[in-house]
C-alpha cells in the first residue's frame, strides 16, 4: 500500500494551477445521463472518484470517453440497471445516481453509498424530496429502491441545509411534470455549477445560489458542453499550505469570491493576500495570530477546509478554537496531529489548539480525504526528519497531481510502496 513521504521545512514558492471542482464533478457526471444526446465536460479533475463514476456509467450502458481533462458521456444506449453493490459502495457521491436515474427512467436501485449508515451524512432529506415528487422509496437488502410511475412537481422544504439533497432533488425534478420549489436550499457554488449544466441541457431552473430554487420540469434534455468551475477546497488547501510553510505561492485558476471565507481568516492571522482576477497570491509570515474559526454552510468557512486549517493553527502564537457546525465528528485527524506534537484538545464540536509548539516527523494515517490534506500540510512544516502519511487512497479522492504540484512548489515529497 502506498504512503506519502514528506521531508518538510521548505517554504512553498511558485505557482500552482487549480483543477476542476471535485464536488462539482461528482454531481455533473451523473447529471449528464439525464440528457438523450452526448454531454462533454471540460476542466474535469483526474480523481479516483471520477474514475469510479466512469465505471458506474459504463455499467449503465453509457459510452464514456476521456482525454486529458475532458470527458464525453454518450447516454444514447443508457438503460436502468440495478446497482446494489460494487462500485457504488466505494463512492459517497454515488447517491446522485438516485436522482439522475429517477429523473431519466422513473426508477433507481442503488446500494447505500459508500457503505453509508446514515450517519454522519444521512440521506433522509434526499428521500424526503423523492417521495414529495411522487416516488416510493424502500430499503431492500441493503439497497435503496426508488420507483415512480410519474414524477410531479412539489414544494419541498429541507429540514437541514444539504448540498447533496439540493442537487439530488434538482436532478430528479428537472424532468418531472410541473413546478418544483426547493426551500432552505443549499447555496454552494457547486450547486450553481450543476444548475448551469442542466440549463444548458434545456432545463428550466431559477434561483440557484439563494434559499429558494424553482424548477420547471421539461420532457427531455439534450447534450451540451460545459466547463467545470475551479475547486475552491483544493485552492483553499494550497493557500493554507503556503501560509503554513511561510511560503510565497500564486494559486491560479480560482474564483476569488468563492475563497472569501478562507481569505478573511488568513488575513486575520497576518498572512499577506493579494487577489487578482483569477488568481490569489499568498505570502506567509514568521509569526501568526491565533484566530477562532467556525465551519458553516456556504458562504461560511467550508467544513472541507477545517482539517487543513487545524494544521495551520498549530503554527499560530496562542490559542485558537476551531468549531465545526456542519459535521460534529470531523476531528478524527486530531490524534494524528497530536502524534506529531500538536497541542490540541477536543471539546464537543470544537478543537482547542494551542499553537507555537513545533511539530515533529512521525508515521501518521489519513482517516479521510481532508484529514489526509491536514497531515500533508503538517508534514510540510516539520523542519527535520521524514513524515510518513498512509491512507493515500483517501487523498487521491480529492487532490489530483498533489505530489507533482507540491514538488513544483519546492516541497520534498514522494510516493513510496
Amino acid at each position: 500500500m502506498e504512503t506519502l513521504m514528506i521531508a518538510g521545512g521548505r517554504p512553498l514558492k511558485g505557482t500552482v494551477t487549480i483543477s476542476g471542482a471535485k464536488n462539482s464533478a461528482v454531481a455533473l457526471v451523473p447529471a449528464a445521463i439525464l440528457a438523450e444526446t452526448p454531454v462533454t465536460l471540460d476542466n474535469l479533475p483526474d480523481l479516483s472518484d471520477v474514475a469510479i463514476y466512469t465505471e458506474l456509467l459504463t455499467e449503465l450502458g453509457a459510452v464514456v470517453s476521456r482525454t486529458a481533462d475532458q470527458m464525453t458521456v454518450d447516454p444514447t444506449s443508457l438503460r436502468s440497471v440495478p446497482l446494489p453493490n460494487g462500485n457504488v459502495k466505494k463512492l459517497r457521491a454515488s447517491y446522485y445516481l438516485m436522482g439522475a436515474l429517477l429523473g431519466r427512467f422513473g426508477e433507481a436501485v442503488i446500494g447505500l453509498p459508500g457503505g453509508c449508515n446514515f450517519e454522519p451524512r444521512p440521506i433522509d432529506q434526499h428521500i424526503k424530496g423523492f417521495e414529495a415528487l411522487g416516488a416510493r422509496v424502500t430499503n431492500e437488502g441493503g439497497a435503496i429502491h426508488i420507483r415512480a410511475s410519474r414524477l410531479t412537481g412539489a414544494k419541498i422544504y429541507l429540514d437541514v441545509v444539504s448540498v447533496g439533497a439540493t442537487i439530488n432533488i434538482m436532478l430528479a425534478a428537472a424532468r418531472a411534470k410541473g413546478v418544483t420549489i426547493i426551500e432552505n436550499a443549499a447555496k454552494e457554488p457547486e450547486i450553481i455549477d450543476v444548475a448551469t449544466l442542466l440549463n444548458s441541457m434545456g432545463a428550466q431552473i431559477k434561483g440557484v445560489g439563494t434559499e429558494t430554487i424553482r424548477i420547471e420540469g421539461v420532457d427531455s434534455l439534450h447534450g451540451c458542453r460545459h466547463s467545470i468551475i475551479p475547486d475552491r477546497i483544493q485552492a483553499g488547501t494550497y493557500m493554507i499550505a503556503a501560509a503554513a510553510t511561510r511560503g510565497d505561492v500564486i494559486v491560479d485558476n480560482v474564483i476569488p469570491k468563492h475563497m472569501e471565507a478562507v481569505t478573511a481568516k488568513l488575513l486575520e492571522m497576518g498572512v499577506q493576500i493579494t487577489e487578482m482576477d483569477e488568481a490569489i497570491r499568498v505570502v506567509g509570515r514568521p509569526d501568526y495570530e491565533p484566530v477562532d474559526v467556525k465551519a458553516l454552510v456556504y458562504p461560511g468557512f467550508a467544513t472541507d477546509i477545517q482539517s487543513p486549517m487545524a494544521s495551520l493553527l498549530t503554527q499560530a502564537n496562542g490559542v485558537s478554537i476551531l468549531t465545526d457546525y456542519v459535521y460534529s465528528n470531523r476531528f478524527k485527524y486530531v490524534p494524528e496531529l497530536i502524534r506529531m506534537g500538536a497541542n490540541i484538545r477536543l471539546e464537543g464540536r470544537s478543537a482547542v489548539i494551542q499553537g507555537g509548539t513545533p511539530l515533529s516527523a512521525a508515521k501518521v494515517t489519513a482517516t479521510d480525504l481532508r484529514a489526509g490534506a491536514a497531515l500533508v500540510i503538517a508534514g510540510l512544516t516539520v523542519g527535520g526528519g521524514v513524515t510518513e502519511v498512509s491512507g493515500v487512497e483517501f487523498i487521491d479522492r480529492g487532490y489530483d497531481n498533489l505530489v507533482s504540484n507540491l514538488s513544483m512548489l519546492g516541497a520534498e515529497i514522494w510516493r513510496q510502496g
